[in-house]
């Protein structure tokens, strides 16, 4: 009978525990901290324990019919640059965050990048193979974010090309093509029956994989190869980006790598705390010691690499007109 009612005991605690874990985090305005901020501009912290591990995030909030705000992007040529870098390059704007994954070793953009309605950084899609597949190349069409001159945000699978002056985009996610060869060919056949369209954004960053569809949790790195095996499991300061029902930005950035303070999140932990937050669509974004959110200048969360913010080739920046 005892033992009887200890298990009864622990499977109540095991509940309680799940609930717990699956609990919204609390979050608290900051923005008195990162002043002077525009009435349509705030700024949320987190310290609530995520999944029972130690957890630092914050995020910003931005109304994008605002229309004394502009939403741009920067970027760099073969350099990079840190993100206080960029925020004196920018005349201090009111934002400036890391987005891009990039090549160490040319300094580059992997993704697309939209500044001004131009494009002037180009997606990586040709991946090479690994294992029995040495001598094959996935082509994969990456993730971004957008938002048009008319203050809409989008996010949706880009192809870019050198020939082409503009981005094309597809909503929905596609399966890796598969070819032996290195370059990708642009196949207009392949893109037209694949409802590829010119994507009409003032300003775009690209990422991935895909976090939140419709405002449900729908991870598509099995498209975008972003991570190998188990590495979407594995936790790491992280960076997104994603919108409202009501046309409200969210920029997300979570600390990590600082065992017993804030040990950072894994894909589906980032994703439910921005389909928590209202997200109707998500992005990840580059994450580890490149994730780094200055607001008036200032750091929000302490970046992982023992240097202090990393050098990074582009950044989504918001300023006051």
């Amino acid at each position: 009978m005892r033992n009887a009612f200890k298990r009864i005991i622990n499977y109540l605690l095991l509940i309680i525990n799940s609930v717990g874990v699956s609990a919204q985090l609390k979050w608290t305005n900051v923005d008195s901290l990162y002043q002077p901020l525009p009435s349509s501009v705030h700024v949320f912290k987190t310290t609530d324990s995520l999944d029972g591990k130690p957890n630092i995030a914050f995020y910003v909030i931005a109304d994008l019919k605002d229309k004394k705000l502009l939403f741009d992007a920067d970027t760099t040529f073969k350099r990079r640059l840190t993100p206080a870098q960029f925020y004196q390059k920018n005349k201090q704007p009111l934002v400036v965050v890391n987005t891009t994954f990039f090549s160490f070793q040319t300094n580059q953009n992997l993704n697309v990048v939209i500044k001004e309605g131009k494009l002037v950084g180009y997606n990586i899609h040709t991946i090479p193979g690994r294992g029995k597949d040495t001598l094959t190349y996935r082509k994969v069409f990456g993730s971004a974010i957008g938002i048009s001159k008319k203050r809409k945000a989008d996010i949706a699978w880009t192809f870019t090309d050198s020939s082409l002056s503009y981005a094309a985009a597809i909503q929905e996610p596609m399966i890796p093509l598969k070819d032996s060869f290195i370059q990708h060919s642009l196949d207009y056949t392949l893109l037209s029956a694949a409802s590829f369209e010119k994507w009409k954004m003032q300003t775009a960053v690209g990422g991935g994989p895909v976090l939140i569809q419709s405002g449900k949790i729908d991870i598509t790195n099995n498209q975008e190869l972003k991570f190998a095996g188990k590495a979407v499991d594995d936790k790491h300061p992280r960076t997104a980006m994603g919108y409202t029902k009501d046309n409200k930005l969210i920029i997300l950035v979570i600390q990590g790598r600082s065992p017993g303070i804030a040990e950072g999140a894994d894909l589906k932990q980032e994703a439910r705390i921005l389909q928590d937050l209202g997200c109707r669509e998500a992005l990840n974004l580059d994450g580890g010691g490149s994730s780094c959110m200055l607001v008036n200048g200032k750091e929000s969360i302490k970046p992982s690499d023992a240097t202090g913010q990393r050098a990074v080739p582009a950044v989504f920046i918001i300023k006051n007109r």
